[in-house]
């Protein structure tokens, strides 16, 4: 079945060169383009895309916005920002509105398609100067207990990995354990600290110093 995908860009020419593009591959499907946040939020309550391409700057309503209302509204579409902003500033209140997947508009067309692939299987999805941003987040605050306590330190081990934008290939073989392993890990990882995706599960061992910035 093909991931159909909204594209969400100000920019008509963006729009357009990005959807002749991806109309290009058999197991994408355009099923809209938006010109504004308020548009996109608009459509994707219509169209229900699994995956929307979400530009940061917008008129009418931004990305991050746009991205707060379509998670609420349909939890399960995933958004990308597709932006030419790398800075902490922009890259932070992304993830934190629910965005799972950051890149930068000089990637490869070829890297773009990887990385919707990947983030309709749940694979990382950042680009190498967004991870840096979040290893390079200053801790603003003392780690949850309670959280902390529920974690055995396996998990912690793979949140460590999953931090550094690790497949689950990866962290399997840096651990020596099994890919299904770490996919069980994953999952409860997910339920104990109450995140729904890798890239909400990342911001939360740097935030909480369960990642060394830089490391």
């Amino acid at each position: 079945m093909a991931i159909k995908l909204l594209i969400a860009d100000d920019h008509h020419v963006v729009r357009r060169g990005l959807a002749f593009f991806l109309k290009t591959q058999k197991d994408i499907e355009i099923v809209g383009e938006a010109k504004n946040g308020l548009e996109a939020v608009e459509m994707v309550k219509k169209l229900q895309p699994d995956i929307v391409l979400m530009d940061l700057i917008m008129p009418e309503m931004d990305g991050i916005e746009a991205t707060r209302e379509i998670k609420r509204a349909l939890p399960g579409t995933e958004i990308m920002m597709l932006t030419s902003f790398s800075d902490q500033d922009h890259v932070i209140p992304a993830i934190e509105a629910g965005a799972a997947g950051y890149q930068l508009k000089d990637i490869e067309p070829d890297e773009l398609v990887e990385s919707i692939r990947k983030l309709i299987k749940g694979e990382n999805t950042l680009h190498p100067k967004a991870t840096n941003q979040l290893l390079s987040r200053v801790n603003q605050k003392e780690p949850s207990p309670h959280e902390l306590h529920q974690l055995t330190k396996r998990e912690k081990d793979v949140l460590l990995e999953l931090a550094k934008g690790k497949s689950n290939k990866e962290i399997a073989s840096a651990l020596f354990i099994t890919e299904k392993t770490v996919k069980t890990h994953i999952s409860n990882l997910f339920s104990k600290l109450e995140v729904s995706d890798r890239t909400q599960a990342a911001l939360y061992a740097v935030r909480h110093g369960l990642a060394s910035p830089g490391k």
